[in-house]
């Protein structure tokens, strides 16, 4: 059990921490703690093996990538990232492997803009030849009535 009370909390100078001043209950000393809120650290499984931290930052270049010269604004694309962060960070633990990171990322570009995720999709999926890109694009058609077929 602790033997020490908290006598006064407030954040660190840093705004990362909180500060908190303590009281030994027997003997009266004073003293300060700082806590921090242990991130969890997520870990992408590459095709080859290898084991990579999970950057948001990419997930956001390669959105702007996709969606460039669309009419998508830089708030949607950083709505879309942080609900792709959140999405990951309740799936999964500790680890994800870079085919589910890709396919959630075509889940949320698909709602976003379809051109984008066409666009993510080509280089995600490494289309060989114009086949598989319309084996991509099948199911969006079907589901699009005003599509030309």
């Amino acid at each position: 059990m602790d033997n020490d009370r908290v006598i006064d909390s407030r954040s660190s100078q840093d705004g990362l921490a909180i500060r908190r001043r303590r009281e030994c209950v027997s003997c009266g000393r004073r003293f300060t703690t700082y806590e921090r809120a242990e991130e969890a650290t997520l870990r992408v499984i590459k095709k080859d093996g290898s084991r990579a931290p999970f950057d948001r930052e990419k997930i956001k270049r390669g959105l702007e990538r996709a969606c460039w010269k669309r009419p998508i604004t830089t708030r949607q694309i950083e709505n879309t990232t942080a609900a792709i962060e959140n999405d990951v960070y309740q799936r999964f633990e500790s680890e994800v492997e870079s085919r589910e990171l890709g396919e959630t990322v075509m889940r949320y570009l698909r709602d976003l803009d379809e051109v984008a995720f066409v666009r993510f999709a080509s280089v995600y999926r490494q289309f060989n030849d114009v086949y598989d890109f319309f084996e991509e694009l099948r199911p969006m058609l079907e589901e699009n009535p005003k599509s030309p077929r």
